[in-house]
């Protein structure tokens, strides 16, 4: 039993018991909105089909007990491990969105895994409500939308502590959207530049700069055995990955207006850039790209691990 807070692990799946949501720091500030939904589950799938699968860098998924997925948006990337991995006894998904988390409840049942999979609200910048050492892997992917440079060692250090002893942590982060396409880029620098401006980029212009400093992240938690596993996904258009792609951008475009308002302004022509970006992307001889890079470590030795029932 995992014990979340003074409410009980019954809270986990209920939403009448969730706490009130604190301010967030995601990039999409209307997170209930159902086109930011749409993009989630897109992007989950397509990305992890570009990955090669949900754990493509584990030798043997399949012997993992407990799994925590932090960020878990929709739940799309859990879910899709509980269908993938039978064996995997427990998954948790934490958000801080109620909203989304009901949603990822729903379909853990539609599915068959409600057995196994839970969701919990948590805010993920305070701590995470969980036993020392109780997880067997712990994911976070793209954590870049919600965390500022100054949140990471804390982020990780949590991170590091819910995983048992021996146990693997677990970060996937992307680089810009890429592709041929001339309003794309214009569209992509702008949001480089919000990025940096809320605190989100470590070095301004650099869409890499927080994929350089990973293994760093982890191993100043005290993670080790750290390794490393770049991506280089591409989209042609014409396929279903390619238009997953272009649905990615389609609605990620839409939803970050009112972050892009807040943090580096909308030039006149946004419009006129967003619908010439959609044409052009729909072009034949259109090829998106986008890098990614998963780190993973082995978690510390805990000075002190709690007892877990």
């Amino acid at each position: 039993m995992v014990i979340v807070d003074r409410k009980g692990p019954e809270a986990m799946n209920n939403p009448q018991e969730a706490r009130k949501e604190q301010p967030s720091t995601y990039f999409v500030q209307d997170r209930d909105n159902q086109s930011e939904f749409d993009r989630l589950r897109v992007q989950d799938q397509m990305v992890t089909r570009g990955m090669g699968g949900i754990l493509p860098e584990q030798p043997n998924p399949e012997k993992l007990r407990r799994i925590l997925d932090v960020g878990c948006g929709t739940g799309g990337w859990l879910l899709e491990t509980a269908r993938t991995y039978p064996t995997i006894e427990t998954l948790i998904g934490v958000d801080i969105s109620a909203k989304m988390l009901e949603f990822a409840r729903e379909q853990a049942q539609q599915q068959g895994v409600g057995t196994r999979v839970e969701f919990a609200q948590m805010d993920a910048l305070r701590m995470l409500e969980f036993p020392t050492g109780y997880f067997s892997l712990v994911n976070a992917r793209f954590s870049i939308s919600y965390l500022r440079t100054w949140d990471w060692p804390k982020f990780v250090s949590e991170l590091a502590r819910v995983t048992r002893a021996g146990g693997i942590v677990r970060l996937t982060e992307c680089g810009r959207l890429g592709g041929d396409s001339e309003a794309l880029f214009s569209l992509d620098k702008l949001l480089l530049q919000a990025f940096f401006n809320a605190g989100h980029v470590f070095v301004e212009g650099d869409d890499t700069s927080l994929m350089v400093r990973m293994p760093e992240l982890l191993s100043r938690q005290g993670v080790y055995n750290i390794q490393t596993r770049d991506y280089e996904l591409r989209f042609p258009a014409g396929t279903p990955e390619g238009e997953s792609y272009r649905e990615d951008l389609r609605y990620g475009f839409r939803v970050s207006l009112p972050f892009l308002r807040k943090w580096v302004g909308v030039p006149k022509d946004y419009e006129q850039l967003y619908q010439q970006m959609l044409e052009e992307t729909a072009r034949q001889d259109f090829v998106g790209r986008l890098r990614l890079r998963t780190v993973w470590g082995t978690a510390p030795t805990h000075r002190k691990t709690q007892h877990v029932v």
